[in-house]
């Protein structure tokens, strides 16, 4: 089985695979002076509170510096002052595009933590990863089609958003929200998947599939969409590796680094899948990778569909999940423990951990410090998307203003987990 599959264009020979922008000092003197331009906050095309100072001589941009924190998190602080569980839901406004995979992401740190990853059920493992895997889907359906949308192509938004509508109808069965999910639980899941859900899961994958293909056929071969981002934000692998991109942004640059092959958890290492990455590294590789990496999702979630075990979704211990209701009434000893894990949070013991998962924007991680107790000491959240912004400053010198929407749209960012 190949573990990557390059993207190419069909005349990638002919295409410069390392065209990296001109230097401040290189870019032409076309006037002798330069302005200052105001790029956000408050812009369709920053895709939430981004502000880029952009400087420019006429229509080429000189410089470009990023500035961030117009939303006010503060989730790192929040954790610190909430039990392990209560911090569950913070995680759904991180990438709150991904709610589910962030859920996935905090609870699997906390498991490691606590030391009972081994202990997570199977049933509740693959769940995890059809979990995360339709996150996948519908976070690149909407980057896809923002990204469409700002290079001036309205019906792929539309058709894309047709098909993450029925996502968002899978989730709210299985958990009752739509948007911020809260449906991990440290230990295993909220509840079990409902009667007839896989099969809806199933018709969904067909109906995707050929939305996927519709997509391409609309965009790929589109002289308009090619025009606009062939050639246009080359990020080589170098500067890529050096800038610390991960995710789509850092294979679209042809290296082929996924932590669901590098590091697999949960049960990735039973699964085949590939992992698409880019010949040369620009705004068009950039969608490509995401379009291919959409199917290979449908591919695992077919996988974990027809190996979907029984049993139960939670590990069997009640200091770590809350018992059930019935038993809650009928026994002093389960009683205590939901006072317990309610009032105080799980017992965690001393010690310091960091575990990153492959999320839909790049590599989610956690580092949780604890001195013992239901509360973490310390906790650091590595954002994708904030490490990815950071190349914004190397990358956008030299192209016209016209680009940056493409760029931006390329880089398919989110600003809750940059602010956070």
């Amino acid at each position: 089985m190949a573990i990557t599959k390059e993207i190419q264009y069909s005349d990638a020979a002919g295409r410069a695979a390392n065209t990296a922008p001109l230097a401040s000092d290189e870019l032409p003197d076309l006037h002798g002076e330069t302005m200052v331009l105001n790029m956000g906050p408050s812009h369709p095309a920053t895709h939430g509170v981004l502000r880029v100072v952009l400087e420019i001589d006429g229509e080429i941009i000189t410089k470009a510096t990023p500035d961030i924190g117009y939303l006010h998190r503060g989730d790192e602080k929040i954790a610190e002052n909430m039990t392990y569980t209560q911090f569950i839901p913070y995680t759904d406004r991180l990438d709150y595009l991904a709610p589910l995979a962030n859920n996935v992401a905090y609870v699997m740190a906390v498991e490691k933590l606590l030391g009972i990853e081994k202990q997570i059920t199977p049933r509740c493992q693959f769940i995890r990863v059809v979990c995360c895997e339709l996150a996948r889907i519908s976070s690149h359906l909407l980057g896809l089609g923002c990204y469409a949308m700002d290079a001036g192509a309205m019906t792929v938004f539309l058709h894309t958003f047709t098909e993450r509508e029925k996502i968002h109808n899978l989730i709210e069965a299985i958990c009752g929200a739509r948007l911020t999910t809260n449906y991990t639980r440290i230990g295993g899941l909220a509840r079990d998947l409902p009667e007839g859900w896989v099969a809806q899961c199933r018709q969904f994958l067909t109906e995707v599939e050929i939305n996927i293909h519709e997509t391409d056929q609309l965009l790929s071969a589109n002289r308009i969409f090619i025009d606009r981002t062939r050639n246009v934000g080359v990020i080589p692998k170098d500067i890529a590796i050096d800038y610390g991109l991960s995710g789509p942004n850092l294979r679209a640059s042809g290296v082929a680094h996924d932590i669901r092959k590098a590091n697999p958890y949960l049960i990735y290492d039973q699964l085949d899948f590939e992992v698409p990455i880019g010949s040369v590294g620009d705004c068009y590789d950039r969608y490509l990778v995401r379009m291919e990496e959409m199917r290979q999702s449908v591919h695992l979630l077919r996988q974990c569909l027809d190996k979907l075990p029984d049993g139960p979704v939670n590990v069997d211990d009640g200091k770590i999940v809350l018992p059930a209701k019935q038993k809650v009434l009928t026994s002093m000893e389960e009683l205590i423990h939901q006072f317990m894990l309610v009032t105080q949070g799980v017992n965690a013991p001393p010690g310091e951990v960091y575990f990153g998962a492959e999320n839909p924007k790049g590599e989610l991680g956690f580092y949780i410090h604890s001195k013992g107790g239901g509360t973490p000491n310390r906790m650091k959240i590595r954002s994708p998307s904030f490490a990815n912004l950071s190349i914004l400053s190397w990358l956008m010198p030299g192209h016209m203003i016209s680009d940056t929407v493409v760029i931006f749209g390329s880089l398919d960012f989110v600003m809750g987990e940059c602010d956070r």
